[in-house]
């Protein structure tokens, strides 16, 4: 679960972040139409159906054995694998980390200064 809650944590804080990405992507764990025709089963916007989806997605892509291949993947860049790992690895180590994080807040900055965006924000 730990590296599944990492992938949420990074695509969309927890899902605090909500709407299409710049590339297309949606929902908690911001699948590609395409991908999510695959793996998903349900509602892409619905946390539950979303973070099943990507369970099915990182094993069909080497997960749990090869859980570095998986996360490439799941996103092709090296830095993304290692962000994934590294919180994953905090929340394996203390899995009340998964508390501090979720309650993380969203700052923006903007040329007017930070922002504080509000949960579900959709932009």
């Amino acid at each position: 679960w730990q590296y599944l809650a990492a992938i949420n944590l990074i695509e969309t804080n927890m899902g605090r972040i909500r709407g299409l990405s710049s590339a297309g992507a949606q929902g908690p764990m911001q699948f590609m139409p395409a991908t999510w025709a695959s793996y998903g089963r349900g509602d892409v916007n619905n946390p539950h159906d979303a973070i099943q989806a990507a369970g099915r997605y990182l094993k069909a892509h080497g997960a749990p054995q090869n859980m570095s291949r998986a996360i490439y993947a799941y996103n092709p860049s090296n830095l993304y694998v290692r962000a994934v790992q590294l919180y994953a690895q905090q929340m394996f180590a203390n899995e009340r980390a998964f508390l501090g994080y979720y309650s993380w807040q969203v700052y923006v900055q903007t040329t007017g200064g930070a922002v504080l965006l509000p949960e579900g924000f959709s932009g």
